[in-house]
């Protein structure tokens, strides 16, 4: 029996993610196939290369740090994200990311992206991450505070713009089992963005008016998926995990202690979730 587990991003809601998925690390919980978005893919990579406390370790150590994200890099780089500190130097360099130990694995890790000619997701396997590491660049690429990424001559930004949870992707690869670790409580939704927003990414993004209709109709793809995955859920073809209520961190949080608060939130999460998570697993449909 095949599993797949799918990850939502969420910038550093993600540390909710990394404790989860290292909490279950501890019990030896692995899946055939991954599919990350955004943090998603970002932190869940190092599932597979089997580095436990990786994520949270790295980002209470620079995220202060101004060569890793902030204002600075922003105005000098073009991206919040300083990308060859933050995605090269401290994977390669700093805190080494186990490329080998990952490829061992047999994982399958795929990476959503969002394609700005089409608007559209794509979804990018990655089997060498450090020559692939414009994949991981792009997948977490956040609007306004990012440059476009290119791939192969194409332009793609953050994934959760065209699929923030891609289950129906996952699903599509034939596992026998969906699990989904969600960075948003049951009761979220999005609101339909204002007026002056929306007029605001068409000028923005004017050269691309397929991802402008992707960016603005977001709020409505997202609560759908919501919806679909709750119906899901409840006809046991999918097990969640998900956070109680709103995770007390911004998006970009620059604060170690509520990085350490909400990854501990996840740890808590991913040992609750262990017995109805082994049971699905293990049952037969």
């Amino acid at each position: 029996m095949k599993t797949g587990l799918v990850l939502e991003g969420g910038a550093m809601r993600g540390m909710f993610t990394a404790g989860v998925l290292d909490s279950w690390m501890d019990e030896q919980i692995s899946f055939d196939g991954i599919v990350g978005v955004s943090a998603g893919a970002l932190f869940g990579i190092n599932a597979p290369a089997g580095q436990k406390g990786r994520a949270i370790r790295y980002n209470l150590k620079y995220i202060r740090d101004k060569r890793y994200m902030g204002l600075r890099s922003l105005l000098t780089t073009g991206n919040l994200i300083n990308a060859g500190f933050a995605f090269y130097e401290v994977s390669s360099k700093l805190d080494i990311f186990d490329e080998a130990a990952f490829q061992r694995s047999g994982v399958d890790f795929y990476a959503a992206v969002t394609d700005l000619h089409t608007g559209a997701p794509e979804y990018i396997r990655i089997t060498e991450p450090f020559r692939q590491m414009e994949v991981l660049r792009a997948t977490s690429a956040m609007p306004y505070v990012s440059r476009p990424v290119e791939l192969d001559g194409r332009f793609y930004l953050d994934g959760g713009v065209s699929d923030s949870i891609p289950v129906h992707f996952c699903k599509s690869l034939g596992y026998d089992k969906t699990v989904l670790v969600l960075t948003r409580p049951l009761e979220y939704r999005k609101e339909r963005p204002a007026a002056w927003l929306q007029r605001f990414n068409r000028l923005y993004y004017h050269r691309y008016p397929a991802f402008v209709e992707s960016l603005n109709r977001r709020w409505e793809v997202y609560n759908r998926q919501v919806e679909e995955i709750i119906g899901m859920e409840q006809r046991g073809e999918l097990f969640v995990v998900r956070p109680n209520g709103p995770l007390p961190i911004r998006r970009v949080e620059k604060d170690p202690a509520k990085l350490q608060a909400v990854y501990d939130l996840g740890a808590e999460a991913g040992r609750a979730s262990l017995s109805g998570l082994k049971e699905y697993l293990l049952t037969h449909e």
